[in-house]
């Protein structure tokens, strides 16, 4: 073999080298793309069925947190004003346990037609409720003695300044003997009725609170409407399925005639 047919085999050669280093590594990135692609779709799956943040904010909504945002960012902090507080922990804990029942995935992935959802929304809200109803002296977060003494205090000084108002409205200037006089004769008038007025206010004060329950049962009950409704005729699958194929289509150009072999069920019971 001469100079030049040798050279020629020898540039041959490195050209198939450099044709099969490139081809390998493309196949590489395509498999990383693919093994990118199949991790970001098990996310979104991951994410979309994940219910913890909403299960969470009715948690705190329950609790009658605030969600506050400061330079720590976004958080839930407690109620300064004791009548936010609608339930005791014993009705926190009885709404959050029934309702982890019906709120996750497993709901989520069902297959249900809408006569069977309306008739597991009525047998919810009337269980629910009617349990609430049985045992409301321990699901209600009634007021302390303080609470109350906090609000017969608040009245007798609104008693105070209006008898002050009209005092001044006569033209008489009051003095601070004059303001402890009128506190006095108001404490008077009410000697003998401590009891009773403490325990109007208490009274009071819980029917405040079932007044805000009731919304606060309706906002539970659409919460449990809303999963019921994703899992109508099976659509959350279905939409899972559809967006998987979708995925793969667009990131395994070369291999459109292969089934996908991505099943997202799999990837809940194994998450």
């Amino acid at each position: 073999m001469n100079p030049e047919e040798r050279a020629y085999m020898e540039q041959q050669q490195r050209e198939t080298q450099l044709a099969q280093a490139s081809l390998q590594q493309n196949q590489i990135n395509q498999m990383n793309q693919s093994l990118i692609a199949q991790e970001q779709e098990r996310s979104m799956v991951k994410d979309q069925l994940d219910l913890n943040e909403e299960l969470e904010t009715i948690h705190n909504l329950l609790r009658g947190n605030i969600k506050i945002k400061d330079d720590n960012g976004t958080r839930w902090v407690a109620p300064t004003d004791s009548e936010m507080i609608i339930l005791s922990n014993y009705g926190i804990h009885l709404i959050m346990n029934t309702i982890t029942f019906y709120i996750n995935k497993n709901t989520l992935l069902s297959n249900y037609d809408e006569q069977t959802i309306l008739g597991k929304m009525e047998d919810f809200s009337t269980d629910l409720t009617d349990t609430i109803f049985i045992e409301y002296e321990k699901v209600f977060q009634y007021p302390s003695f303080e609470d109350c003494k906090k609000v017969l205090l608040e009245r007798i000084e609104r008693k105070k300044e209006l008898r002050k108002f009209a005092i001044e409205i006569l033209g008489k200037k009051i003095n601070q003997e004059d303001e402890d006089e009128i506190e006095k004769e108001i404490i008077q008038e009410m000697e003998g009725k401590i009891d009773r007025e403490i325990q109007k206010i208490k009274e009071q004060i819980i029917k405040n609170k079932i007044k805000r329950f009731m919304i606060l049962i309706r906002e539970v009950q659409d919460a449990v409407h809303s999963t019921y409704l994703r899992a109508w005729k099976g659509q959350e699958r279905i939409t899972l399925r559809q967006h998987i194929n979708i995925s793969e289509t667009h990131g395994t150009g070369n291999n459109l005639s292969q089934p996908s072999k991505i099943n997202p069920l799999n990837w809940v019971r194994g998450g």
